[in-house]
């Protein structure tokens, strides 16, 4: 397995991803587990496979939504490099990922009566914003109440407006961010700083042990590719 995620000038934000890779190698000490961190504007996943020396590697995304890297940065590198490394999907949507989210929710206070925001980083791709929208509704679900959405970057309705939004309609409710983000980093400060009464903690939380449900995500997406490589072999 190749896990693969962005590169981050946040030394918190590696730390995090690494934490979680430790993880996954330590649950699953059968798999040999690589990371590599692909810089934002050129992903060479020729150069990530042939780094990790596993050219029929499993090569999986540690991004909650498909954005441009998966869809097409990571599927055009497989496909012009050929050979038999394949693409897993990426970790969200998932009830595990959202069982998460509900658990950071009371533990940073959650009242019946807040308004509840997903914070989500953005993407331009719009499949990848729909996956955004249903981690929403899935946790809307699970609270038993309405979860808005608001992006950091790249898509709308950005963050700050989306706060904006609920105050306007709802004055005087506190608002809840749910941090749909996978380790601390830019995007985690840029989330906290907009103003919200309370915000959770990323999926990866310092000073707490990595949840086994992410790792739990991250094996099924490896496993599915490997059953269906057995599957057609």
């Amino acid at each position: 397995m190749i896990a693969v995620t962005h590169g981050s000038p946040s030394a918190a934000n590696r730390k995090a991803v690494m934490r979680l890779v430790d993880r996954v190698a330590t649950v699953e000490p059968g798999i040999d587990v690589a990371i590599d961190f692909i810089d934002a504007k050129s992903v060479d996943v020729a150069a990530a496979v042939a780094a990790a020396g596993q050219t029929d590697a499993v090569i999986v995304p540690l991004t909650l939504s498909a954005g441009y890297h998966v869809r097409t940065g990571l599927s055009f590198g497989l496909e012009r490099i050929g050979g038999q490394a394949r693409l897993a999907g990426e970790l969200g949507p998932d009830d595990r990922l959202v069982g998460i989210l509900a658990e950071r929710l009371a533990d940073a206070g959650l009242e019946e009566g807040d308004a509840v925001l997903l914070a989500a980083a953005g993407s331009n791709d719009p499949r990848a914003v729909r996956e955004c929208f249903e981690t929403a509704r899935r946790l809307g679900h699970r609270l038993g109440r309405a979860v808005t959405v608001g992006f950091i970057a790249a898509a709308i309705p950005r963050l700050p407006d989306a706060i904006e939004m609920i105050r306007e309609v709802h004055p005087g409710t506190r608002i809840a961010v749910a941090a749909y983000l996978l380790a601390p980093g830019t995007f985690y400060d840029a989330a906290a700083s907009v103003g919200a009464e309370l915000i959770t903690e990323p999926l990866i939380a310092p000073g707490r042990p990595v949840p086994i449900e992410l790792v739990d995500v991250v094996l099924d997406r490896y496993e599915a590719v490997e059953a269906e490589r057995h599957l057609y072999a």
